[in-house]
């Protein structure tokens, strides 16, 4: 049964189907998995063991009688602590939100449950979703899974962790500049970054509306394709036959390299060699567009996430981390004309990237051009926390900004990902595009496998 902590959601959901997994000991493996587990209690807020064994058994008796609901259907899940979930403490990461229970489950949580996907708890996350980083003090700051003493991304802390620490075999979290993404990359998984407004909202605690969206953090491809069609309840997109020959991908070579570090820039160098070698044709780009819209980002993001918080947060201020009160707080001095304009601009630079990039199946970035920080001197000194989480979203925020979905995925190089960044609603050729043949493993001590691209 130990081995089933090491198995991608597909292949786990495959044994159900087999009849050689009983999702009631699966759950239960999972569960004590966590309870033994040093690091649950900064990987977790709670775990719904009740509601886990519940749900697994009305999925046994499914399997038995050969009515199986989905591909997932018995396989165990995280959620983010932002995902309303009924008579289960939902706080986001936040004092403000302390003792915040809802009457419901969230649209998303609901559609998951119906097709028998198996809610093993909530995962702790960045504050209220704002920071890159994963660094909480309020809360609990969920440990990288390649370094244990720096942070594992955010704002999908904890999500990423209970995946890489083998704590859950699939985990939801949201993206709003790269909260699946980062993490995603910083503990060598996939992570899928969903058009917005492709998959509801309803029930999920927002930063920015017009920029959230809800997305996967898994082990393979094919684990983000199922995961996608359970959050929507969609059909999945089929992943046979897919290849990379004749494909054509454009190198982002604006704003993307900056201030790169070394281990994620040989780790995109050594990626784009392996697509080339795979028959895909890739060229560097000059697309000003990327540059242009990051310079509207504190207009854009601040502003609305202060707009939507702000009663919570004047009163009550002393009970935030200070770092992302003062982010909060930055969005105060922008004016509704300002507001206004940075969105009819964005507009304009949105149709002129993809005038510049139609001509290419996806665009390629490194999913971070940083590795993950060291969690004790974002404590003691500022101007690193600020300059660190400014970089850490800036590859992942031109997405966000132009409306795509995007995927990361590993490379073989602990915590460096490779993004690959598609037009709206295209998650389907995306994923696609993602799929591949080669499997790369790199061992840790605390996990089963890190860099794997493809199930």
């Amino acid at each position: 049964m130990q081995r089933w902590l090491t198995m991608s959601a597909a292949a786990l959901g495959r044994g159900i189907g087999k009849g050689d997994i009983d999702p009631v000991a699966l759950a239960k493996t999972y569960l004590d998995a966590i309870d033994a587990h040093p690091f649950a209690d900064r990987i977790y807020t709670v775990v719904t063991h009740e509601r886990a064994l519940t749900e697994a058994a009305a999925s046994a008796e499914r399997a038995k009688l050969g009515l199986r609901k989905s591909a997932l259907d018995g396989v165990p899940v995280s959620w983010k602590d932002l995902f309303d979930s009924a008579g289960i403490a939902t706080e986001a990461g936040s004092l403000l939100l302390k003792d915040r229970v809802p009457d419901a489950d969230c649209e998303v949580l609901r559609t998951a449950t119906a097709l028998g996907l198996v809610c093993l708890g909530k995962t702790h996350m960045s504050e209220l979703a704002f920071s890159g980083l994963g660094h909480n003090p309020c809360t609990a700051t969920p440990p990288c899974v390649n370094d244990h003493m720096a942070v594992s991304g955010g704002s999908s802390s904890g999500a990423a962790a209970s995946v890489a620490f083998g704590l859950a075999p699939l985990a939801i979290g949201s993206d709003t500049g790269g909260s699946v993404r980062i993490p995603a990359a910083w503990n060598d998984l996939v992570g899928l970054k969903t058009t917005s407004g492709r998959i509801s909202l309803q029930g999920v605690l927002p930063l920015c509306a017009r920029f959230d969206t809800v997305g996967p953090l898994c082990r393979s491809v094919e684990d983000a394709a199922l995961a996608l069609a359970a959050l929507e309840g969609s059909k999945p997109v089929d992943l046979t036959n897919a290849t990379l020959e004749g494909r054509r991908f454009a190198i982002c070579d604006t704003s993307a390299f900056d201030d790169i570090r070394e281990a994620p820039l040989v780790a995109f160098n050594t990626a784009v060699d392996r697509l080339r070698r795979m028959g895909a044709v890739v060229e560097r780009v000059k697309i000003p567009e990327a540059q242009a819209a990051l310079a509207l980002s504190g207009v854009l993001f601040a502003s609305e996430a202060y707009g939507t918080w702000k009663d919570q947060i004047e009163a009550n201020p002393d009970a935030m981390f200070s770092e992302i009160l003062l982010r909060f707080r930055s969005g105060a001095q922008v004016s509704a004309a300002d507001y206004v304009a940075a969105w009819l601009e964005l507009d304009r630079l949105r149709e002129a990237y993809y005038a510049e990039t139609v001509g290419y199946d996806a665009v390629l970035m490194p999913s971070s051009p940083i590795l993950p920080p060291n969690v004790e001197r974002l404590d003691q000194d500022h101007d690193y926390y600020v300059n660190e989480n400014l970089l850490a979203l800036r590859n992942t925020r031109i997405g966000n900004l132009m409306g795509a979905c995007a995927l990361t995925l590993p490379t073989g190089v602990p915590s460096c990902g490779l993004m690959l960044v598609c037009p709206p609603m295209q998650e389907h050729h995306l994923l696609r595009l993602g799929r591949r043949r080669k499997m790369l493993w790199h061992d840790t001590a605390f996990r089963f496998a890190v860099a794997r691209w493809l199930a």
